[in-house]
C-alpha cells in the first residue's frame, strides 16, 4: 500500500468527523492540494491588491505634492515678472514733485513695461476700437446712436480687454454704435 493509499485509512481510522473520503483511489490528497494551492493563489492576490492599493495611494499623495509645488512655482514666477513694473512705479513715486511732463512720460513707460509683461504671459492687451462688436470678446457698457459707424461697431473702449481669443483674460467693457 502506498503513503497516498494509507493517508485516507488512517484518517478515517482515527474517526474525524468530516466528511467521508474516497477510498484508495488517491482523490482526497488531490483535493488538499488544489485546496491549498488554491489559497496560496488567493493570499499572493491579496498581497498584490494591498501593494497596488499602496503604490496608488503613494502616487496619489506625490502627485498632489508636486502639483502644488509646481503651483507655488508658477506663482512665484509670475510675481517676479512684476518686480520690475513695481520698481520703477517707486521710481516715479519718488520723483513725483519734479516737473509734471516726465512723471506722465514715466508712467507711460511704466504702463508698457506692464502690457509687455502681460503679453509675455500670453494675455495681450486687445485692440478693440473701431471693430464689430463680438459678444464672447466684449461686454457692451453702453449703447449709442452713431451716424458715421455701422450698426455694432465699437465706438469706445472703456476698460480694455487682454488676452486671445483661445485664452481670454478678461472680456473688453465697450460703447457700441446702435442702427436706426
Amino acid at each position: 500500500m502506498t503513503d497516498q493509499e494509507r493517508e485516507p485509512a488512517a484518517t478515517s481510522a482515527a474517526g474525524s468527523s468530516g466528511p467521508p473520503e474516497p477510498a484508495a483511489d488517491g482523490a482526497a490528497p488531490q483535493v488538499r492540494d488544489e485546496t491549498a494551492e488554491l489559497r496560496a493563489q488567493v493570499a499572493q492576490s491579496d498581497e498584490r491588491y494591498r501593494r497596488a492599493v499602496a503604490d496608488y495611494d503613494n502616487l496619489r499623495k506625490r502627485m498632489a505634492r508636486e502639483v502644488q509645488q509646481e503651483r507655488e512655482e508658477e506663482r512665484a514666477r509670475v510675481a517676479a515678472r512684476w518686480l520690475p513694473v513695481l520698481d520703477n512705479l517707486e521710481l516715479a513715486l519718488q520723483h513725483a514733485n519734479a516737473e509734471p511732463a516726465s512723471i506722465v512720460s514715466g508712467l507711460e513707460a511704466v504702463r508698457q513695461q506692464a502690457l509687455t509683461v502681460l503679453a509675455d504671459l500670453g494675455y495681450p492687451l486687445r485692440i478693440d476700437l473701431n471693430q464689430p462688436f463680438d459678444p464672447s470678446r466684449h461686454e457692451a457698457v453702453a449703447v449709442l446712436p452713431a451716424t458715421d459707424a455701422p450698426p455694432g461697431t465699437i465706438l469706445q473702449v472703456v476698460r480694455p480687454g487682454y488676452g486671445t481669443d483661445e485664452r481670454p483674460l478678461r472680456p473688453a467693457a465697450v460703447v457700441v454704435a446702435k442702427g436706426a
